[in-house]
């Protein structure tokens, strides 16, 4: 096999020598974990083979860190740091997600209450830029702002091609308990308790209705009565609802929305049965990806992540159940580490909450999908919210750059990438996604 170096100077000399002036997008080996978008102009961009970049270079034990290439899915990384009693800070839901595409995406899950994003776990990234220099950024050196604005920028802005990112201790098995209540204050309040005295280790619930919000709250233990998986037949958003408590292995616990959050397929029981064992995320958006021309774009579920500030979160659910009033919700407690640079400054001024949530709206599937792509986009912008960017975006420009930092975004785009092959944030999130020119 190659070394690391050889895969970066390989990628850096294609970068150097080319001649074309397309646009340019990364070749990989795991699926895309964006929504499938049937006009996406970026189908036909030009490929760069990154798919080699996928080895864990070294887990340092004392230091509690791993380096590892942005390839690296979070199922093989659990799976080697759990041998040193070990894990990421944080670990995205499904299994084939990758920790290059977890900085690129802005993840979380349910230890970000107290860990934040993916990112803010990280300490160091190999970046390769588009004319094919080599940088190393930190929070500290002087390609700090390329650091920060990695982040939630959909690798418009360089090629991570290493990351050096922080491990937490851990035990064998998790074990969950399901706190029910009946209105969205008692709801809030348990959240708020449990992030000010952090006496749990991971926190996240469905919200079932708005009469019945579930709150996960899940401690790392040694040994366990039983364990239960959610590989096959069960359902684990289902079963918030009828256990009062449950335990799992951990990488069984990380990945329990591996075949879906809300919206699990197979769907029947019988199907589950049959053919539930090879049936999850993965193999359903790699079909969705193959065929994504031949779908109906309103048989494309809307998806949206939601970032909204805990202090607003009363104005949001009301809204929500008028205007759009689909049901269960993912609820993601998310702790902000640090003003982010990739936001804009006045955007950030209009609130100052230390936490948010993440309301994750996943398979709802109406005709006309744009109408509420919109109404969310509006009514988040009203509230100093924000949503990430993997599904159709509707925003005019405008109105995103009201959001994303434009004046760091270009700073740092004319070092990394002043030709813009990797195209600009909104281009490629908000046009070329939908099948627009520039």
């Amino acid at each position: 096999m190659n070394s690391h170096e050889d895969k970066v100077q390989r990628i850096a000399k294609q970068l150097q020598e080319r001649k074309s002036s397309r646009p340019l997008r990364l070749w990989k080996k795991t699926v895309s974990h964006e929504v499938p978008r049937p006009k996406d102009k970026k189908a036909l961009d030009e490929k760069l083979d990154i798919r080699d970049l996928d080895a864990i270079l070294s887990i340092d034990v004392k230091k509690s860190t791993c380096t590892a290439e942005p390839g690296v899915t979070f199922e093989k990384l659990v799976k080697e740091s759990m041998k040193y009693n070990l894990v990421p800070a944080v670990v995205s839901e499904l299994k084939t997600i990758t920790i290059g595409g977890a900085v690129a995406g802005c993840s979380i899950e349910s230890m970000s209450y107290q860990w934040g994003g993916f990112h803010d776990s990280c300490f160091e990234y190999e970046v390769v830029t588009a004319k094919g220099e080599v940088l190393i950024c930190t929070p500290y050196n002087e390609n700090h702002l390329l650091f920060q604005m990695m982040h939630g920028t959909f690798g418009t802005l360089g090629i991570i091609t290493r990351l050096t990112f922080k491990l937490v201790p851990a035990k064998p098995f998790v074990k969950v308990v399901y706190e029910e209540y009946e209105t969205l204050e008692e709801y809030k309040k348990s959240i708020w308790s449990h992030y000010k005295q952090k006496d749990i280790d991971f926190m996240d619930g469905i919200i079932h209705s708005p009469k019945k919000y579930i709150l996960g709250v899940g401690y790392f233990v040694a040994e366990v009565p039983y364990t239960h998986s959610y590989d096959w037949t069960r359902i684990y958003y289902v079963s918030t609802a009828k256990r009062k408590e449950d335990y799992l292995k951990t990488e069984d616990y990380f990945f329990r929305y591996n075949k879906g959050v809300t919206n699990v397929h197979p769907k029947s029981f019988l199907f589950r049965l049959l053919f539930g064992k090879i049936i999850n995320s993965n193999s359903i958006l790699m079909l969705a990806n193959t065929f994504k021309k031949l779908i109906p774009s309103f048989l494309i579920p809307v998806t949206v992540d939601t970032f909204i500030p805990f202090s607003r979160i009363d104005e949001f659910m009301p809204w929500y159940v008028k205007e759009i009033n689909h049901f269960p919700l993912w609820c993601v407690p998310y702790k902000i580490m640090h003003p982010y640079e990739w936001v804009a400054t006045a955007f950030l001024d209009q609130v100052h909450d230390e936490l948010y949530l993440d309301i994750a709206l996943y398979g709802m599937r109406k005709k006309n999908p744009e109408h509420y792509y919109r109404i969310i986009e509006k009514e988040l912008v009203k509230l100093g919210a924000i949503k990430t960017l993997i599904s159709t975006n509707y925003y005019t420009e405008k109105e995103f750059w009201s959001i994303w930092n434009r004046e760091n975004f270009a700073m740092v785009k004319k070092r990394t990438d002043p030709e813009n092959i990797l195209r600009g944030l909104y281009e490629k999130t908000c046009r070329a996604s939908r099948g627009l020119d520039s």
